[in-house]
């Protein structure tokens, strides 16, 4: 790790457990560190206020309060938060949507291992 590369914590929000473990498996990027994981929007903010995370990878696809919902509510309490939405849905409308709400970036599922990384190091300038 370089020295002059600040830790980035992120926090993973997907109702897929297994997609959550995934994105942890494939992170290959050594100055992010994982602070959390939630399953929806409503665990999602209360995780994200404990943890202030710089960025968030986001499915939009969620219970009790989706995507578009949590996009909004998370950047109401940290607007510089960057978020990578990760979806399944071939549906660009809704992409399109979160980009306007705040949301930084987005790829879709099954992503590999290069594009979840490729997508993070953009969101992360670097």
């Amino acid at each position: 790790m370089t020295m002059n590369k600040a830790m980035v914590k992120l926090m993973i929000v997907d109702d897929s457990t297994i997609v959550q473990r995934r994105i942890e498996r494939d992170l290959q990027l050594p100055y992010v560190k994982v602070v959390g994981s939630a399953s929806d929007g409503v665990e999602a903010v209360q995780l994200f206020q404990q943890t202030l995370p710089d960025a968030v990878t986001l499915d939009l696809t969620m219970p009790n309060m989706d995507g578009l919902a949590t996009v909004s509510a998370l950047l109401a309490i940290q607007p510089k938060t960057r978020i990578l939405v990760i979806s399944a849905l071939a549906d660009k409308a809704t992409a399109i949507e979160a980009i306007r709400r705040g949301a930084n970036g987005f790829i879709y599922k099954p992503f590999t291992e290069t594009e979840l990384n490729a997508a993070l190091r953009e969101l992360l300038g670097d």
